[in-house]
Protein backbone atom coordinates (compact mmCIF):
# COMPACT_ATOMS: atom_id res chain seq x y z
CA UNK A 1 0.00 0.00 0.00
CA UNK A 2 2.85 2.38 0.82
CA UNK A 3 4.32 1.72 -2.62
CA UNK A 4 1.07 2.76 -4.29
CA UNK A 5 1.17 6.03 -2.37
CA UNK A 6 4.80 6.74 -3.35
CA UNK A 7 4.23 6.29 -7.09
CA UNK A 8 1.95 9.38 -7.48
CA UNK A 9 4.26 11.46 -5.24
CA UNK A 10 7.34 10.54 -7.28
CA UNK A 11 5.49 11.12 -10.56
CA UNK A 12 4.27 14.49 -9.30
CA UNK A 13 7.81 15.46 -8.35
CA UNK A 14 9.05 14.67 -11.85
CA UNK A 15 6.18 16.65 -13.34
CA UNK A 16 6.95 19.72 -11.18
CA UNK A 17 10.67 19.50 -11.97
CA UNK A 18 9.92 19.25 -15.68
CA UNK A 19 7.67 22.32 -15.59
CA UNK A 20 10.23 24.31 -13.65
CA UNK A 21 12.93 23.43 -16.19
CA UNK A 22 10.71 24.60 -19.00
CA UNK A 23 10.11 27.95 -17.27
CA UNK A 24 13.83 28.54 -16.90
CA UNK A 25 14.30 27.87 -20.59
CA UNK A 26 11.52 30.34 -21.46
CA UNK A 27 12.96 32.95 -19.09
CA UNK A 28 16.37 32.44 -20.69
CA UNK A 29 14.84 32.94 -24.13
CA UNK A 30 13.06 36.11 -22.95
CA UNK A 31 16.34 37.44 -21.52
CA UNK A 32 18.14 36.72 -24.80
CA UNK A 33 15.39 38.49 -26.76
CA UNK A 34 15.53 41.49 -24.40
CA UNK A 35 19.31 41.72 -24.87
CA UNK A 36 18.84 41.63 -28.64
CA UNK A 37 16.29 44.43 -28.43
CA UNK A 38 18.70 46.56 -26.40
CA UNK A 39 21.44 46.13 -28.99
CA UNK A 40 19.04 47.37 -31.70
CA UNK A 41 16.78 49.83 -29.86
CA UNK A 42 16.31 52.20 -32.77
CA UNK A 43 13.77 49.89 -34.40
CA UNK A 44 11.16 50.69 -31.74
CA UNK A 45 11.38 54.50 -31.95
CA UNK A 46 8.38 55.99 -33.76
CA UNK A 47 9.33 58.45 -36.49
CA UNK A 48 13.00 57.45 -36.64
CA UNK A 49 12.67 56.51 -40.30
CA UNK A 50 11.72 60.12 -41.11
CA UNK A 51 14.87 61.58 -39.50
CA UNK A 52 17.98 61.94 -41.64
CA UNK A 53 21.42 61.02 -40.32
CA UNK A 54 23.46 64.13 -39.55
CA UNK A 55 26.22 64.81 -37.04
CA UNK A 56 25.29 68.50 -36.99
CA UNK A 57 22.41 69.08 -34.58
CA UNK A 58 20.56 72.40 -34.27
CA UNK A 59 18.20 72.60 -31.31
CA UNK A 60 16.07 75.33 -29.72
CA UNK A 61 14.42 75.62 -26.31
CA UNK A 62 11.56 77.97 -25.45
CA UNK A 63 9.52 79.43 -22.57
CA UNK A 64 6.96 76.60 -22.90
CA UNK A 65 9.67 74.18 -21.68
CA UNK A 66 9.92 72.48 -25.05
CA UNK A 67 12.68 71.61 -27.48
CA UNK A 68 11.79 72.23 -31.11
CA UNK A 69 13.08 68.73 -32.01
CA UNK A 70 13.25 65.58 -29.91
CA UNK A 71 14.81 62.98 -32.21
CA UNK A 72 18.14 62.90 -34.01
CA UNK A 73 20.20 60.30 -35.85
CA UNK A 74 24.00 60.45 -35.92
CA UNK A 75 26.89 58.22 -36.97
CA UNK A 76 28.52 56.53 -33.98
CA UNK A 77 32.24 57.12 -33.56
CA UNK A 78 32.21 60.45 -35.41
CA UNK A 79 32.19 63.95 -33.85
CA UNK A 80 28.77 65.50 -33.26
CA UNK A 81 28.32 69.28 -33.26
CA UNK A 82 25.30 70.46 -31.26
CA UNK A 83 24.19 74.08 -31.47
CA UNK A 84 21.63 75.01 -28.81
CA UNK A 85 19.71 78.29 -28.78
CA UNK A 86 17.30 79.51 -26.08
CA UNK A 87 14.61 81.35 -28.04
CA UNK A 88 12.63 82.16 -24.90
CA UNK A 89 12.22 85.60 -23.34
CA UNK A 90 11.94 84.75 -19.64
CA UNK A 91 14.96 85.35 -17.39
CA UNK A 92 17.58 82.65 -16.95
CA UNK A 93 16.84 82.46 -13.20
CA UNK A 94 13.27 81.32 -13.84
CA UNK A 95 13.44 79.68 -17.27
CA UNK A 96 17.05 78.79 -18.06
CA UNK A 97 17.66 75.91 -20.46
CA UNK A 98 20.50 73.58 -21.32
CA UNK A 99 21.04 70.29 -23.12
CA UNK A 100 22.55 67.35 -21.25
CA UNK A 101 23.35 64.25 -23.31
CA UNK A 102 23.35 61.11 -21.15
CA UNK A 103 24.56 57.55 -21.47
CA UNK A 104 21.96 54.97 -22.55
CA UNK A 105 20.09 53.53 -19.57
CA UNK A 106 20.60 56.52 -17.26
CA UNK A 107 17.84 56.82 -14.65
CA UNK A 108 16.28 60.14 -15.76
CA UNK A 109 14.14 60.77 -12.64
CA UNK A 110 17.16 60.13 -10.40
CA UNK A 111 19.27 62.44 -12.59
CA UNK A 112 16.57 65.14 -12.42
CA UNK A 113 16.38 64.79 -8.63
CA UNK A 114 20.13 65.27 -8.29
CA UNK A 115 20.16 68.16 -10.78
CA UNK A 116 17.80 70.17 -8.56
CA UNK A 117 20.46 70.05 -5.83
CA UNK A 118 23.20 71.46 -8.09
CA UNK A 119 22.54 75.17 -8.70
CA UNK A 120 26.24 76.00 -8.24
CA UNK A 121 27.15 73.84 -11.25
CA UNK A 122 24.30 75.09 -13.45
CA UNK A 123 22.20 72.06 -12.45
CA UNK A 124 24.76 69.54 -13.71
CA UNK A 125 25.00 67.01 -10.84
CA UNK A 126 28.56 65.80 -10.14
CA UNK A 127 27.01 62.63 -8.67
CA UNK A 128 26.07 61.64 -12.24
CA UNK A 129 29.34 62.67 -13.89
CA UNK A 130 29.92 59.18 -15.31
CA UNK A 131 26.46 59.25 -16.95
CA UNK A 132 26.97 62.58 -18.73
CA UNK A 133 28.33 62.45 -22.27
CA UNK A 134 28.25 66.23 -22.83
CA UNK A 135 26.28 69.33 -21.87
CA UNK A 136 25.80 72.92 -22.89
CA UNK A 137 25.92 75.89 -20.56
CA UNK A 138 22.70 76.98 -18.87
CA UNK A 139 21.34 79.62 -21.24
CA UNK A 140 19.16 82.65 -20.74
CA UNK A 141 16.95 84.31 -23.38
CA UNK A 142 18.59 84.74 -26.76
CA UNK A 143 21.79 82.90 -25.79
CA UNK A 144 23.45 80.16 -27.84
CA UNK A 145 26.05 77.52 -26.99
CA UNK A 146 27.88 75.10 -29.29
CA UNK A 147 29.40 71.84 -28.05
CA UNK A 148 31.16 68.93 -29.72
CA UNK A 149 31.20 65.33 -28.54
CA UNK A 150 31.45 61.80 -29.90
CA UNK A 151 29.06 58.94 -29.24
CA UNK A 152 31.47 56.03 -29.42
CA UNK A 153 28.92 53.21 -29.35
CA UNK A 154 25.70 52.57 -31.21
CA UNK A 155 22.63 53.12 -29.07
CA UNK A 156 19.95 55.54 -27.92
CA UNK A 157 21.30 58.47 -25.91
CA UNK A 158 18.70 60.51 -24.03
CA UNK A 159 19.07 64.27 -23.77
CA UNK A 160 17.24 66.64 -21.45
CA UNK A 161 17.19 70.05 -19.82
CA UNK A 162 18.45 69.79 -16.24
CA UNK A 163 16.93 73.07 -14.99
CA UNK A 164 14.67 72.22 -12.01
CA UNK A 165 11.39 70.72 -13.15
CA UNK A 166 12.23 70.75 -16.85
CA UNK A 167 13.61 67.24 -17.40
CA UNK A 168 10.13 65.71 -17.28
CA UNK A 169 9.00 67.48 -20.44
CA UNK A 170 12.22 68.68 -22.10
CA UNK A 171 13.60 65.37 -23.30
CA UNK A 172 14.68 63.78 -26.53
CA UNK A 173 16.80 61.03 -28.04
CA UNK A 174 19.92 60.86 -30.14
CA UNK A 175 20.22 57.55 -31.96
CA UNK A 176 23.83 56.67 -32.79
CA UNK A 177 24.00 54.17 -35.66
Amino acid sequence: MKQLFLIPVVAGSFFIAACGGSQTKEESTDTTEAAAEQSAPAVDIPGLDTVTVSNEIALEGNDLMKYDKTLFRVKAGQPVKLTFHNVGEMPKESMGHNVVVLQPGTDLPAFGGEAIKAPDTEYIPVTFASSIVAHTKLLGPGETDVIEFTLDSKGVYPFLCSFPGHYGVMQGKIVAE
